[in-house]
């Protein structure tokens, strides 16, 4: 992951970090995720975050609730930086956040206007604030995405895709493509490039032979 000038320093990481449990999503380093935020709890937390330092972490249930804010969370998530952000008349904040480094949840403490904090410790993920150059079979994962794309009639660029670089190729498709949550789970905890290529590749197969029309079992 390329470092921008306003990157936090490994020192500087926050000990505690206000989580936003959400289903399905992925943030990933040096990825970017768009979010539209209008509940009053996660109004709450994106103004205090930016009066601080504008991290957030980003985290999956990994139960059903009807309240996913109070369902139980994963082990490990991302904490992000707010790069953009603007209101709307509406009263909604519409942020981009920036993926920084993953962390470790070592506990939870009591709620803020509603939101959720934890301890964080990011100290599995210190090589997240570097770029991660091991080298990665990306013959073998075009391959597999041509099938995938046209067996869930996603739309992608192919120049685009040629063009892109290992490591924000990787990490666009682990974020973008409808995967189930406990399958971004496991791409969120792949530790190197190369493993996360490795699931990321498994997971795209398995997902072309469930489509429908395939000819598969469902």
């Amino acid at each position: 992951m390329n470092r921008a000038v306003f990157d936090h320093d490994f020192a500087d990481l926050p000990r505690i970090l206000p989580i936003f449990p959400l289903p399905s999503v992925l943030l990933l380093p040096g990825g970017q995720l768009p979010l539209n935020v209008f509940e009053p709890r996660y109004l709450a937390l994106v103004r205090d975050a930016l009066a601080s330092d504008r991290l957030i972490g980003m985290i999956q249930p990994c139960e059903s609730a009807a309240d996913v804010g109070a369902a139980k969370v994963y082990g490990t998530g991302c904490a992000g930086r707010i790069t953009a952000f603007s209101e709307t008349p509406d009263g909604r904040y519409v942020i981009t956040l920036t993926g920084v480094i993953r962390f470790d949840c070592k506990g939870e403490l009591p709620k803020i206007d509603g939101y959720r904090r934890v301890i964080s410790d990011y100290s599995r993920f210190r090589g997240d604030l570097a770029e991660d150059d091991s080298a990665i079979d990306r013959d073998r994962l075009l391959a597999a995405l041509r099938p995938y794309f046209d067996a869930t009639g996603i739309e992608v660029d192919g120049a685009a895709i040629k063009e892109s670089g290992d490591e924000p190729l990787v990490t666009s498709l682990a974020m973008i493509c409808p995967f189930e949550g406990a399958e971004k789970q496991v791409l969120l905890e792949s530790m190197t490039l190369r493993e996360r290529v490795e699931a990321l590749t498994a997971i795209i197969q398995l997902a072309t032979y469930r489509a429908p029309g395939d000819g598969a079992p469902h």
